[in-house]
């Protein structure tokens, strides 16, 4: 069971379980990032810079789905670690049941929304001709199959807060060997481009969706499903939503400036500079992915921890996560920047322009990378203590802040403009949030003061007790 393990309160057991739970998290992370980067590969190289482009414009579109999974998957899994931590083991399955309703009347909101506007969506970020046509194909399959995309990407964070973060790495991982050979038949044999492409991503994710349910019906689920249970409980699906809804912004934040990204691209740029973006963000996401991961696998002990009311564990955390964090985006970065050729030559090494375009995007584009990690990061502590409003403002502030950036720098520095938006806004958004982080994590250890002072009085006076 997940309290065991880690109720223990000493820096090595905080360290143990930080490790335990953050490196499945983020191996689950980069293999479920390889469905997207697999993608990039093979399109680079089979396609080239259009079909890059094409891709870049159709992710912001159906991105939204993946948030509707991840906002169900944290936001339930949180739930049931806060839950567990509190001692309450009977609210588990309604808890799965109900976020599987949500799921689905979810799925059902995004096809409509594909189906009737995923084409204006296309062409408002600039999408013309053949990029148009691709995009409209690679997304064609997504349209039927929203229902599948959300589930695969809530399972494994559910399967990950039902004490079986090996397990749902294993699933992710299965899911993505079975998207690469998929992409390698229907895009380098049978030369299907983006619609090979989509086929296989969704191929796979049926195969999660199918083993992952399975999962919580068999023995190696903690869940109790002999004991009373509703199928949907309106509260824990409104608790659902408020802890997972700052995952979901961060997704739909996400979806929004990559496709103001690839608009002004377009308008101050050509299609080869969008290919060039969607290469930097490739490179980006190895290192969002593991930013995220590391949050996602503070999640459960920390969240576990504030249940508990153990204050000193979850600073002990999330002292140790911000380390992580901030370590690995500046060492992504100088990586980066040491051999950016070999970098970009991974999504393609013919064209001249759009490795030289690529390289420029990577130091204009990444400086202040690590910073967008910790947002990331902050946005995720606080949903996991039960702040699901402190994790919504900085969710909707990443979006709001980068807005003026995007509109105002452009209209100086032409594509450059563009390029630097996101990180000088990154650094503005952090002046915000490090008071924030900072204010919350003072409270927590005056509690934790508190609670040792309280605790040393009671045993104080059961000594004079027993003297007496």
């Amino acid at each position: 069971m997940l309290a065991p393990s880690i109720e223990n309160s000493s820096n090595h057991t905080i360290s143990r379980t930080f490790w335990r739970y953050t490196l499945p998290a983020i191996a689950a992370m980069l293999v479920n990032g390889l469905y997207q980067i697999v993608d990039g590969i093979f399109i680079g190289h089979y396609i080239g810079f259009e079909g890059l482009a094409a891709i870049n414009m159709a992710w912001p579109v159906i991105y939204f789905m993946v948030g509707f999974g991840i906002m169900v998957g944290m936001g339930s899994g949180s739930l049931l670690s806060i839950q567990r931590g509190k001692g309450d083991t009977r609210a588990a399955a309604s808890i799965l049941t109900s976020c599987l309703v949500l799921m689905f009347a979810l799925a059902a909101i995004s096809t409509t929304i594909l189906s009737v506007f995923s084409d204006f969506f296309l062409e408002a970020q600039g999408g013309a001709d053949a990029t148009l046509a691709m995009a409209q194909e690679y997304i064609g399959v997504f349209t039927w199959g929203t229902a599948i995309t959300i589930i695969a990407s809530a399972l494994p964070l559910l399967i990950r807060n039902d004490e079986s973060p090996n397990i749902a790495t294993g699933l992710m991982v299965l899911g993505a060997v079975i998207n690469i050979a998929l992409d390698y038949l229907l895009i380098g044999v049978f030369e299907f481009g983006l619609l090979g492409a989509s086929i296989a991503t969704i191929s796979a994710q049926a195969v999660v969706c199918v083993l992952g349910l399975g999962y919580f019906c068999s023995q190696h689920s903690s869940i109790n499903w002999s004991a009373k249970f509703s199928w949907f409980n309106a509260s824990f699906a409104q608790q659902i939503v408020l802890l997972g809804s700052s995952s979901l912004f961060m997704y739909l934040y996400t979806s929004f400036v990559f496709a103001l990204h690839n608009r002004l691209f377009t308008e101050y740029g050509t299609p080869l500079t969008v290919g060039a973006f969607a290469i930097v963000g490739y490179l980006m996401v190895l290192y969002y992915l593991v930013a995220e991961g590391v949050a996602e696998g503070m999640q459960p002990p920390v969240s576990y921890y504030y249940g508990a009311e153990q204050h000193e564990n979850i600073y002990k955390m999330l002292k140790l996560s911000i380390k992580v964090t901030l370590i690995a985006g500046t060492s992504w970065i100088l990586l980066l920047n040491a051999i950016p050729e070999t970098m970009v030559g991974l999504f393609n090494n013919s064209d001249s322009a759009l490795i030289t375009t690529a390289i420029d995007g990577i130091r204009m584009h990444l400086f202040a990378m690590p910073l967008d990690g910790f947002i990331a990061l902050s946005s995720v502590y606080f949903m996991a203590t039960n702040q699901g409003v402190k994790a919504l403002v900085i969710a909707c502030g990443n979006m709001l802040i980068q807005l003026p950036f995007l509109m105002i720098l452009p209209k100086f520095l032409g594509v450059n403009g563009v390029w630097m938006a996101m990180p000088l806004s990154n650094i503005a958004l952090c002046l915000i949030v490090v008071p924030m982080v900072w204010l919350d994590v003072k409270s927590r250890k005056k509690q934790s003061r508190a609670q040792h002072d309280n605790q040393q009085t009671i045993g104080t006076a059961n000594t004079a007790a027993l003297l007496s």
